[in-house]
């Protein structure tokens, strides 16, 4: 009986989650209030499903593969390659939000210990949604995408710190304090060893088989998770993250996640519905300090985050598409908010209005970056004040010649623009790049490349480029805004310009040369045309072939000292 009641219970649960689901994409809204709204209407309204014990079991399982694939995920060397923004930056944000939300409720009248809960709540991103849509935006490997990436990785660790931390936060002292991070460490190099020495032979093995690549996978999370809560004192959902983060720089990793994904969408779905089973009625009082978190973390959390960005040296564009992509809460949050429910820290009432909060702005984000563009267009003005701290050309991030005569402007220099600008040297063409990443442009000064950090998108930089000398101009940013102003302000000014330009999908493209480039670059088509081109160059001559390819290895060698290794399936900003 017992079992049919369980799976009645699921049933309905998938069953109205599936219907609110459909209607949510429908009218192209996000998913997890879908869910939420599923728990709502079962638990608080309805009132069907009364005996949770068995759901708030499986959501625990729901988190523990939603962080198991959080962690399949992290490259940590995306810390390094965004630099101090992320790591200081990001760690700064935190503590910084951390302040605000102890501060605040505490002046509430809520316990010490309620005020932290929140100020960790109010501190973090979501990564699960904010990388999802960037993704679909093929926008993660943009300079702000690479930003907001930082970001979240690095709130992304503090939160299992914080997870830690706040399991044993009743007995609290310094000596458990240290204990737990031996703990952590214990776990951290028992991960590591298994990532150098066991995995890598156990997984070559295993992946001769997709289903026993799943179970070693599985198996592994497992390990991991009883090791941490039985051997360690922490939650599965740690050991479940630390196992993801062992197996990500594995070669399989992305099939092992494409093969727990569905499990851990399923188990994700239990757990925001049993959120919404757990929303009760609020009170003015806690409806008023709902709405003022929500305006927190809607207008202050992108303000710090943008005048953060702007401080480390970021024009203003960047800073406001990183702020407003962070505008929201985190799963995490509501990870850490059902912890501290289980373990009475926190009460029924303040559970609520996190969830809520959570809900609310998780599904705010999705329209905030969807028109990010309309909103910065109405706010260019008001955001100018924030360039005052960033670093301009006057602080050394220019190297150019006012009496030069440039043959080509070359705006962007990542990638694509690092084998134009080889190909521009061997030709001995005298060339200007425009790039609106300081760390690049510190590159190129180094390199005696002549430079101006900048955005192309700003109407003052393209003043201060003497379009009218320029005989090619050549955009390896996919921003279909900037290469459309590009175009319009050079054959204004230099009819006989030629304009080069690069999109991303078909129809950008064709806009470009409607608004009038010469050529617009497409760079997932280059390569199929280059592979042909190889082919009819080298037919069967092995000879040509094998020097090649070693020409080719010598290149790759030297581009992954430049970090740019990493194979994307979209362009960044720079090119």
């Amino acid at each position: 009986m017992l079992v049919n009641n369980i799976f009645m219970d699921i049933g309905l649960i998938i069953i109205i989650a599936t219907f609110f689901a459909f209607l949510a994409k429908l009218l192209k809204q996000p998913l997890v209030p879908a869910y939420v709204l599923t728990g709502l209407l079962l638990g608080p309204i309805l009132q069907i499903i009364t005996n949770r014990s068995i759901i708030e079991t499986l959501s625990e399982m729901g988190i523990a593969f939603l962080l198991f694939i959080v962690g399949l995920e992290i490259d940590m060397k995306k810390l390094k390659n965004v630099g101090l923004v992320s790591s200081l930056g990001g760690a700064a944000r935190t503590l910084i939000f951390f302040s605000i939300g102890f501060i605040l409720m505490l002046i509430a009248g809520f316990t010490k210990l309620e005020a932290v809960y929140i100020g960790i709540i109010i501190s973090f991103s979501s990564t699960m949604v904010v990388i999802k849509i960037l993704s679909d935006k093929h926008e993660l490997d943009t300079l702000h995408g690479r930003i907001i990436v930082g970001f979240l990785l690095m709130e992304d660790i503090i939160a299992i710190f914080a997870i830690s931390i706040l399991a044993s936060l009743e007995h609290f002292t310094l000596a458990l304090l240290l204990l737990s991070l031996w703990k952590g460490l214990v776990i951290i190099v028992i991960a590591r060893s298994a990532n150098k020495y066991i995995f890598p032979w156990l997984f070559k093995f295993a992946a001769k088989s997709q289903e026993l690549l799943f179970l070693a996978a599985m198996g592994v999370c497992f390990v991991f998770s009883l090791l941490a809560h039985y051997g360690l004192g922490f939650s599965i959902s740690i050991g479940a993250f630390v196992a993801g983060v062992a197996l990500a720089n594995l070669p399989y990793n992305y099939e092992i996640i494409g093969r727990v994904r569905s499990m851990r969408d399923f188990f994700s779905t239990i757990f925001f519905v049993s959120l919404g089973m757990s929303i009760v009625k609020l009170s003015i009082d806690h409806l008023f300090i709902t709405i003022l978190l929500i305006a927190i973390v809607w207008f202050v959390k992108p303000f710090v985050t943008l005048f953060i960005t702007s401080f480390f040296g970021y024009k203003r564009r960047t800073s406001f598409l990183t702020s407003i992509s962070l505008a929201q809460t985190s799963e995490f949050s509501l990870i850490i908010v059902t912890q501290g429910l289980i373990m009475g820290h926190i009460s029924q009432e303040l559970f609520s209005i996190i969830a809520i909060i959570a809900v609310l702005t998780m599904a705010s984000t999705s329209y905030f970056i969807k028109y990010e563009y309309m909103i910065y267009s109405k706010m260019s003005n008001f955001l100018k004040r924030f360039d005052r701290f960033s670093t301009n050309g006057k602080n050394g991030l220019e190297l150019s010649n006012k009496n030069q005569k440039y043959d080509v402007l070359l705006v962007g220099y990542d990638r694509i623009g690092y084998s134009i600008v080889k190909k521009l040297h061997i030709l001995k063409k005298k060339l200007l790049v425009v790039d609106f990443n300081p760390e690049v442009i510190k590159k190129l000064i180094k390199e005696n490349i002549h430079c101006i950090y900048g955005d192309i998108g700003d109407i003052e930089i393209l003043e201060r480029i003497r379009l009218n000398q320029i005989a090619m101009v050549i955009s390896t940013s996919p921003d279909k805004r900037d290469n459309s102003l590009l175009i319009k302000k050079t054959k204004e000014t230099n009819k006989k310009a030629i304009v080069f330009v690069t999109a991303y999908k078909v129809e950008d493209a064709l806009e470009l040369y409607d608004a009038g480039a010469d050529y617009v670059i497409l760079p997932h088509f280059l390569g199929g045309d280059h592979v042909s081109i190889l082919i009819e160059q080298f037919g069967n001559d092995m000879d040509k072939m094998i020097r090649n390819k070693f020409g080719h290895i010598e290149e790759l060698k030297n581009r992954q000292t430049l970090g740019h290794d990493k194979v994307q399936h979209n362009i960044n900003d720079e090119g």
